[in-house]
């Protein structure tokens, strides 16, 4: 497999060049992945046994108890696959090494591979992965908390305005635009950060972007449940869905505002996070069917949100990779 290393603007610090020198073959990273397995923990999905030999000769490993036998992608994001380990690879490394992204069809282009379908779903598999293990965490502190509308394509469908008049409305209205609940951890900044670049008076923790059916009060109540601690204080504008967050946060203050400019004051974060992630989707991948929108964004917020561990943000998405399946359900 030859590489061609892009101009691109480094998230990791570890470079292309680098890259492929560590896993400079197939047996290279499985080998790899074998010792993630292994550090992750493994079950038998027969008897549940925890206990195993590896079989080198096989690739396998065997229960002790049942002698049940488990392959290398078994219970992985690459069950089912036949794409060699190293696509899987250098596709993390894709996903992790740049601050922007990569399409399908760069990815194809740079691994070599004839055919871009393989390409596109093993990629979207990821960012399902990435979707689950974001999940896991529950935003504290202090939030922001705003809707974005993202523009979408509906199975290549493209609406007019010929078949209702609502089609071209901007905003919460709109049928070409996907609704997105945006949570930000919003902290007050130390005397460190307040030196930095991009100073915004608050610094910036984890991130969650949802797409949302719609922007009931019923359906943020339950995000914010699922995603948010209650000990939380919750920032918002005037919407009334926003009106249930009273009863199911530590505090909740209100906003209204007239103009841009104070809406940027209030909201420094949340609104930098949905126009930053509308310019991404728009320069890497043009036009996104909404069926897939949740995944180019679960994307977006994983590196976003492991923005400083350098080189580690790849290892995490292994661990990740290992520890979930394509279906986005998590072992363990």
């Amino acid at each position: 497999m030859s590489v061609n290393v892009p101009n691109i603007s480094y998230l990791s610090s570890m470079k292309f060049s680098e890259f492929y020198d560590k896993y400079k073959d197939e047996t290279e990273c499985k080998e790899k992945f074998r010792q993630i397995r292994e550090q992750t923990g493994l079950s038998c999905k027969q008897c549940k046994g925890k206990e195993h030999y590896w079989k080198k000769d096989k690739w396998q490993w065997q229960c002790k108890d049942c002698g049940f036998r488990t392959t290398l992608r078994s219970g992985t994001v690459m069950e089912s696959s036949k794409l060699p380990y190293r696509y899987w690879f250098a596709a993390m490394h894709f996903l992790t090494v740049n601050k922007k992204s990569f399409s399908a069809k760069s990815v194809q282009e740079e691994l070599g591979h004839k055919r871009y379908e393989p390409i596109w779903a093993m990629l979207h598999k990821l960012r399902v992965v990435m979707g689950v293990r974001d999940a896991k965490y529950q935003l504290t502190e202090w939030i922001e908390l705003d809707e974005g509308f993202f523009e979408k394509v509906n199975d290549g469908k493209v609406d007019s305005e010929e078949q209702e008049p609502s089609v071209n409305k901007r905003g919460r209205g709109s049928k070409k635009q996907a609704k997105v609940l945006v949570a930000i951890e919003s902290n007050p900044e130390t005397a460190e950060d307040k030196d930095k670049k991009h100073n915004k008076g608050r610094k910036a923790g984890h991130l969650k972007m949802i797409v949302m059916d719609d922007l009931t009060k019923k359906g943020i109540n339950y995000e914010v449940i699922k995603g948010i601690d209650k000990e939380t204080v919750v920032q918002t504008d005037g919407y009334p869905g926003y009106a249930g967050l009273k009863d199911i946060v530590k505090e909740h203050k209100v906003t209204v505002m007239v103009n841009p400019i104070e809406a940027s004051a209030v909201f420094p974060w949340v609104h930098t996070a949905i126009s930053n992630a509308k310019r991404l989707l728009l320069g890497v991948f043009h036009r996104i069917n909404d069926k897939y929108l949740q995944n180019y964004l679960n994307e977006y917020c994983y590196r976003f949100n492991r923005r400083h561990m350098k080189e580690a943000i790849f290892d995490r998405l292994l661990v990740a990779a290992v520890s979930c399946t394509s279906y986005g359900y998590e072992k363990g």
